[in-house]
């Protein structure tokens, strides 16, 4: 966010690993955490919905096909917007707060939780939900490709439960899916933190998303939409590793002991490929 956001007159930050030692050195280590309250409360309800949304779509759709896995994690993707919107804006508005500043001078939020009441109270529903059209562009394929990606991967690795290199397998798969997902909408990640970062200061400068887009172009180049892509993927492979195994796991323990005999998950695979 802090790269994605920044001042291209008068950047802060050089890159990833110097937007990190600068955090450190300005605001100490609890600085890399700021907004951390915003994923803690919303992530749970995330994956619970996204997982559920994308398993309940295939078995509607009937049959397993990289097409209706790509449809199944595009509607789990659009679904999860609604959480996944408010909680950004929570999380970007609290890492922008105090930039650079070791003690605060000014706080305008105490956490997430104050911050979503605070634009609440002075914009409506229609501030907590600002980037919400960005949001939905960017996570309706972005999920498709994520869940794709990983079908096509344990398949072609041969994941079984009874492989004993299963784990290992899982979670390369699940990494190399939070990349494919971040790569194919990235750009459009940037305008949304840009959208959601707009008017802290008090100064608006877009109007909307094409607005943005415009903008960013004509003043920084192509080179804008990459910003902050580094620190992106370096973040999405463990995470996205040890979600989809966890998960994945997780579904096939239970299978096994039987305890949800009518829970078919989506993410596992049961039996070779036949794609």
């Amino acid at each position: 966010v802090r790269l994605q956001v920044q001042n291209v007159e008068k950047p802060l930050y050089r890159g990833t690993f110097h937007c990190f030692q600068s955090i450190i050195k300005q605001e100490s280590a609890f600085g890399l955490y700021k907004g951390i309250g915003s994923p803690m409360m919303g992530l749970t309800f995330i994956n619970a919905l996204v997982f559920g949304v994308q398993g309940n779509t295939l078995r509607a759709l009937g049959k397993d096909t990289p097409l209706n896995q790509f449809l199944a994690g595009s509607a789990a993707g659009a679904i999860q917007c609604v959480i996944c919107c408010p909680m950004e804006l929570a999380k970007t508005r609290m890492q922008l707060q105090g930039t650079g500043e070791y003690k605060l001078k000014t706080k305008n939020y105490k956490n997430s939780l104050d911050c979503l009441i605070k634009i609440y109270q002075k914009e409506g529903l229609r501030g907590i939900n600002r980037g919400m059209v960005s949001t939905f562009i960017r996570e309706t394929p972005s999920f498709g490709f994520y869940f794709l990606t990983y079908d096509c991967m344990t398949r072609y690795l041969g994941c079984e439960a009874e492989d004993s290199y299963v784990i290992p397998k899982l979670l390369f798969s699940g990494g190399m899916s939070g990349i494919v997902s971040w790569l194919s909408t990235y750009p459009m990640d940037v305008i949304k933190s840009r959208l959601q970062a707009d008017g802290v200061g008090g100064v608006t400068q877009y109007s909307g998303i094409l607005d943005c887009v415009r903008k960013s172009y004509r003043e920084e180049g192509w080179r804008v939409f990459t910003r902050g892509l580094t620190s992106t993927l370096l973040r999405a492979f463990p995470v996205n590793a040890a979600t989809f195994a966890t998960v994945t796991v997780f579904l096939m323990y239970m299978k096994s002991e039987d305890n949800l005999p009518e829970c078919e998950p989506g993410p596992v695979i049961h039996q070779p490929s036949s794609l």
